[in-house]
């Protein structure tokens, strides 16, 4: 079979004939006589290269190129144009045309042009392999063939497609957001620029602007004597991923915000503007909404982090995707220890799909990991895993209700709502011996917040 399809659209029957006769022992050819017709077709069969007259009657080329563009971005387009105006060429270019020819065509320069034009085709089509391999190979947070997973996969598809338009991903602890960021850069047109990570709750707050933005000379006490570039100056180009971006003081937000709304900042202490082109991409776990009740997330800047959020359903979410997942860590498992599993017994792979996963897919692969090590095979066994019996722990039907009831009389919820944020706030601080930052950790909050409600009591 050809490899290639084209499609040749131009008002002068002798041209597409012409064409398609000279060019059809290599490749696939559909002719149409006007912009209509070719774009009626375009649903049922999408070629690799159009053909397509500036002069058409009707609708004209330049208007059906921008159709086609909206419709399949990457469709490449060479313009037939009678004369070689400057206005018009340049018209065509602007529109997404990848070259044009002059009539009277001279096949020599035509095929050559086209030949041009599909080797970045297929350069195309090569790094979109690459990067589904890549996918595949590295992302297995997002095996599965749930709805949820893959409407999940699909929606990132669409939303890779944009260089810069930033994209906040939610979901618990232990779902994969980090490599779901990892997915939206290789399958981004910035996948040649790195992908940088930032994790905010690891910087100190007084650090991290000067981390994310860079510092000149001199900018505060302890600067180095030459200044430095900051994270975002890495990620030229490429992706600034920010995982817990909930735990950004308030002057990294309103730098972030003035960033996002036009790609410019300065650095710590600087006076010159830094002007760079790359995507943000955010994650967190933390409930956003009440951090902006509390004043300590601005609105503003959620807003604009958020223009498309991504929400990584959590693994309980998707029961029929724990044996898969768990099948593919083994296999990596048990390369890796040199080992030769045939799979997990029927005892065990029951108690997997009953288990909660409060930890997700990473409680999942820890523990698969952990079983590859022990087991000796051939099967991995409910031992190997770690769970003493099937039902080990209890199914969230059997689990037993956490909540009291409420009585004829009522209840004091302040009252009670009040109570509870008073004992586990000051449980954790126990625990932390008295370390508010670790405190906050073990509550899965920031420790603006922390001391903000510790101080109610």
């Amino acid at each position: 079979m050809k490899p290639y399809s084209l499609f040749v659209v131009d008002d002068e029957e002798i041209i597409c004939k012409g064409l398609a006769s000279a060019l059809e022992s290599d490749y696939r050819v559909a002719t149409f006589c006007d912009a209509e017709s070719a774009l009626a077709a375009l649903p049922g069969e999408l070629p690799d290269l159009v053909l397509l007259d500036i002069g058409l009657p009707g609708m004209g080329g330049i208007e059906a190129l921008k159709i086609m563009k909206r419709l399949h971005p990457d469709l490449l387009a060479i313009m037939i144009t009678a004369y070689e105006g400057v206005d018009t060429v340049i018209s065509a270019m602007k529109t997404g045309a990848y070259d044009y020819i002059v009539k009277p065509i001279q096949m020599d320069a035509l095929e050559v042009t086209i030949k041009n034009a599909l080797d970045t085709i297929r350069l195309r089509k090569e790094v979109r392999d690459l990067q589904e391999r890549y996918i595949e190979e590295n992302l297995p947070c997002f095996i599965g063939e749930s709805d949820e997973i893959q409407d999940m996969m699909s929606f990132l598809g669409r939303v890779a497609k944009s260089p810069d338009t930033p994209v906040m991903i939610l979901g618990e602890t232990g779902t994969g957001k980090e490599l779901l960021a990892e997915a939206l850069h290789y399958r981004s047109p910035n996948y040649r620029g790195r992908l940088v990570t930032v994790n905010c709750a690891a910087i100190p707050r007084d650090l991290i602007e000067s981390e994310i933005f860079g510092y000149e000379k001199g900018a505060f006490s302890g600067a180095g004597p030459a200044g430095k570039k900051g994270l975002i100056e890495d990620a030229a180009n490429g992706t600034l991923f920010l995982d817990e971006v909930g735990d950004l003081n308030l002057e990294a937000q309103a730098k972030l915000l003035r960033f996002l709304e036009n790609g410019e900042y300065y650095r710590v202490g600087g006076t010159r503007k830094q002007v760079i082109q790359t995507r943000v991409i955010s994650a967190t776990n933390k409930h956003i909404d009440a951090m902006i009740e509390q004043g300590t997330f601005r609105s503003d800047l959620y807003f604009r982090l958020g223009v498309i959020k991504l929400e990584v359903p959590a693994l309980k979410a998707r029961p029929g995707d724990i044996m898969p997942l768990a099948k593919h860590f083994l296999e990596h498992y048990g390369h890796k220890f040199d080992k030769r599993f045939t799979g997990i017994d029927s005892e065990a792979e029951q108690a997997l799909v009953g288990y909660r996963w409060t930890g997700n897919v990473r409680e999942l692969k820890n523990m698969i990991e952990r079983g590859a090590l022990i087991g000796q095979g051939p099967e991995l066994s409910l031992q190997d895993l770690g769970m003493e019996t099937a039902g080990s722990q209890p199914t969230p039907a059997e689990t037993p209700d956490p909540y009291p009831p409420i009585p004829e009389e009522g209840i004091d919820f302040p009252e009670l709502q009040r109570a509870f944020e008073e004992h586990y706030l000051k449980t954790a601080l126990a625990m932390a011996e008295g370390n508010e930052s670790q405190a906050a950790r073990l509550l899965n909050m920031n420790l603006h917040t922390f001391r903000y409600r510790l101080k109610k009591f």
